[in-house]
């Protein structure tokens, strides 16, 4: 098992006495050695099983050498489109090029193609045409099958299919890439590689399928919105191990398969992976460029879950990581932490513990290791399931054994906490803690909207829970005698929104008494309930009928709303307010939005 960083190129081929790899890694991000990077955990798994792997960052798409530099690998390409997928990098909501690139070399950008893993794919099989293709990461698993593009406003096939891939991998991929890996290293072809969970392959027949589920065939999705948004639902519904069926997409001359969802890793396992000999540095070959913007966000913070039962509509980590919290041990995370202290630029400040939601810490009940997640019910959301366990005790004993460690100053908690699970237990002891330790001045949260219409597509719960913890928060930050703030985050344009709602959150952020920081226009993205809603105009889950906002001038509006005290935003409220008829709300009074031009006196609302 190798300690320092994997190859990339013929010199440390040649200083490990290596004449070939059996895995040429391709990553859209450089390369970084961290587990908070997916190719770093892929490789390093793979590495630790014996094998030989080659790491390929970042490599310049016009030049097919690049994708030469290992020769011919031996068993197979691994792609890897980057931690994001291409196109959410690339470009903003309103279709703009982004500026800055966190993943590349001093954040600059265009380092990679757009839509980088069918680029990559399509480059490595034209270097060697007989060396098997293997896809994975966030942007193949979000596109395993048909999916609407936001970039090109259409369905897409499978990205398996543009990438003329052999086989893809979606999930967080540990456990298929070492079974792919085993299976290749044997002798099997990757034709022959049709039986792993967690995978996806084309087929031209289904005799070897075991009880297959269909889905509408592309044609059909592509014209068809309802029929698109029925499949998306059925998709949605078996991303469980436990429950989860093996899915059909036809084409018209063959099949792409999707096998049940991989297996989850187990507490063992998770923690196997996180003591691997990460270097946790990115590679020394970007030192003079100004290093990559993306692991100073990371290097002094602990992963301490996976998977999250929250069901918000707009993430898509229920198709990636699924809904059944997996969590590391205390002795893992406590290593890592101790590891950390020892580095040198260590200031005593570890700066997040948690995952996609820091407070999940086991799944939302027992009987979801038993029979998995309900298909159609949702842990939390407008009201909580009565079979939610509300328990933040072994979180608690985490921040506590971490803040109590020799050298450590502060132990902040960053990655977000679902407020509506702090409201809901009984013991107040976590909230305690949580302001008296673990924020400093501020804390985020993501209430998202206060339109209780919106929040019910949104997954979210209703605007009450949220006012509960503001007044939970407050109340708990008073008799400890400290002045911290909410700093909460909101979504614009999401579907269900129209300007009433709109409006209705603007009133909220006006009797906040000051402008949000973060605003975010809803961005349809891959893999997500929210982006079915956004094409179909179709809540798949109930099959009713959604409002969605889509023109560019009622999103600007919207958005413009959110931050209607900013005079560049004027014209835009002005004309959002006379639109949806609440011109009481120009004028000079407390309740006022904005005031009228030109002494114009606004109307009463009748």
């Amino acid at each position: 098992m190798s300690t320092g960083f994997l190859p990339i190129g013929q010199a440390d081929l040649r200083q490990r006495g290596w004449d070939s790899v059996d895995f040429a890694l391709i990553t859209g991000d450089a390369y970084v050695d961290h587990p908070s990077f997916g190719a770093a955990i892929i490789s390093r798994v793979l590495d630790k099983a014996g094998f030989k792997v080659g790491i390929i960052a970042q490599p310049d798409w016009r030049d097919l050498n690049e994708f030469r530099r290992f020769g011919r690998p031996n068993l197979a390409f691994l792609i890897n489109g980057g931690n994001m997928d291409s196109m959410v990098n690339h470009y903003t909501v309103a279709k703009n090029r982004r500026k800055y690139d966190a993943y590349s070399p001093g954040g600059k950008v265009g380092l990679r193609p757009d839509r980088a893993t069918i680029v990559y794919a399509n480059k490595a099989k034209e270097a060697y045409k007989d060396v098997p293709i293997i896809l994975g990461g966030i942007e193949t698993s979000l596109r395993r099958l048909a999916h609407y593009d936001y970039w090109d406003n259409r369905v897409r096939r499978s990205i398996l299919l543009d990438a003329k891939a052999d086989l893809l991998v979606y999930g967080m991929g540990e456990r298929q890439i070492l079974e792919i890996a085993e299976a290749l290293a044997v002798g099997v072809p990757v034709s022959q590689i049709n039986y792993l969970r967690g995978t996806v392959y084309r087929t031209f027949n289904l005799e070897h399928v075991y009880e297959p589920m269909l889905l509408h065939d592309y044609d059909r999705i592509v014209s068809c919105k309802k029929s698109y948004a029925e499949s998306f639902s059925i998709q949605y519904q078996n991303t469980d191990p436990l429950t989860g069926k093996t899915l059909v997409e036809p084409y018209r001359d063959f099949y792409v398969v999707q096998n049940p969802p991989a297996k989850w890793l187990s507490s063992d396992e998770l923690d196997d992976i996180y003591r691997l000999p990460f270097t946790k540095r990115y590679h020394p070959i970007y030192e003079s460029v100004g290093g990559i913007p993306a692991l100073k966000e990371v290097k002094f913070s602990l992963v301490s879950s996976r998977g999250c039962f929250g069901g918000c509509s707009f993430c898509a980590l229920h198709f990636h990581q699924g809904r059944t919290v997996q969590a590391r041990s205390i002795q893992s995370l406590v290593e890592e932490a101790k590891a950390l202290i020892q580095e040198p630029d260590f200031k005593g400040y570890i700066n997040d513990v948690g995952g996609p939601t820091a407070d999940f810490r086991a799944p939302s009940c027992q009987r979801q290791l038993k029979t998995g997640v309900c298909a159609k019910r949702h842990c939390l959301g407008s009201q909580p399931c009565k079979n939610l366990e509300v328990d933040h005790r072994d979180y608690l004993e985490l921040l506590r054994t971490l803040r109590e460690l020799p050298g450590v100053k502060k132990v902040f908690v960053r990655s977000g906490i679902r407020y509506d699970y702090v409201v809901y237990d009984q013991n107040p002891t976590f909230l305690k803690e949580l302001c008296q330790h673990h924020v400093s001045g501020q804390l985020k949260v993501a209430p998202e909207h206060v339109s209780n219409k919106v929040l019910d597509l949104m997954g979210k719960p209703k605007r009450a829970v949220y006012d509960r913890f503001v007044q939970q928060y407050e109340d708990m930050n008073r008799r400890l005698g400290k002045k911290q703030y909410l700093v909460p985050y909101f979504i614009s344009s999401h579907p269900g929104s129209d300007l009433h709602a709109a409006i209705e959150l603007a009133e909220y952020i006006r009797d906040m008494g000051h402008s949000p920081e973060q605003v975010q226009d809803f961005y349809p993205t891959p893999g997500t309930l929210s982006t079915c809603m956004y094409y179909t105009g179709i809540n798949p889950l109930t099959g009713q009928r959604v409002y969605v906002p889509k023109s560019p001038r009622e999103k600007a509006m919207q958005r413009a709303l959110l931050q209607y005290s900013k005079p560049h935003n004027y014209p835009l409220v002005l004309e959002a307010l006379k639109q949806a008829g609440r011109e009481d709300l120009i004028g000079y009074g407390p309740k006022s939005l904005i005031r009228p031009r030109k002494g114009r006196v606004s109307r009463r609302k009748p």
